[in-house]
């Protein structure tokens, strides 16, 4: 069962599709009990960083977060919820994240021809083996939608780059710790085979 974080955050039933379409079962919720007794958690997420975080701790899902991804359970971050992983973000100064990976989450800067939020399709390049991306050729094209990107601190955890304007850490993988900045769930067969991944780990 794959437990898909449940805090008012939108995104949630495209996530629950996707699984559906590869025949996953999982159960999108915000309780403690059903979070932690599944065997993988997701946490998606569009939005802003200070409000998502409010929201974790009004239903004490911050705490649930780091139960779950410390009892070895392979999570996963997606867009908003990659983000929410590590300390604090240029969005909301002072706001701070979850502290479970190290890196910065900076805004992407104004450039010629730049739209902010980067909208659309956009190429990988994929480095390190990550264990998302296995059966999948190098530079797939994924969706993202995003104003700030992440700047990892430790550069053996990233396992797929971008660039727009500036360059994009896209993935990372920390032990059982995984987290994409774009949309799996919107990226084709390309994203149903990361999410595949994901569930057969």
């Amino acid at each position: 069962m794959i437990a898909i974080i449940d805090y008012d955050a939108g995104n949630l039933k495209s996530v629950e599709k996707a699984f559906a379409a590869l025949g996953q079962e999982s159960v999108v919720t915000g309780d403690r009990r059903e979070i932690l007794a599944a065997d993988r958690v997701v946490l998606p997420g569009v939005g802003s960083f200070g409000t998502a975080m409010r929201q974790l701790k009004k239903y004490e899902l911050d705490k649930v977060i780091c139960e779950a991804a410390d009892a070895g359970k392979p999570f996963l971050g997606i867009c908003l919820g990659l983000q929410l992983l590590f300390a604090g973000s240029e969005e909301c100064g002072g706001v701070e994240g979850l502290h479970l990976l190290e890196g910065e989450i900076l805004r992407i800067p104004e450039g010629p021809g730049l739209k902010i939020p980067h909208i659309g399709w956009n190429s990988l390049e994929l480095k390190n083996d990550g264990r998302l991306f296995a059966g999948i050729a190098q530079t797939p094209y994924v969706y993202f939608v995003h104003s700030y990107y992440l700047a990892a601190g430790q550069p053996e955890i990233v396992k797929a780059e971008t660039e727009y304007g500036v360059h994009i850490h896209a993935s990372v993988e920390c032990g059982n710790i995984f987290a994409c900045q774009f949309h799996p769930e919107k990226s084709s067969s390309v994203g149903l085979q990361i999410l595949k991944n994901f569930a057969e780990l």
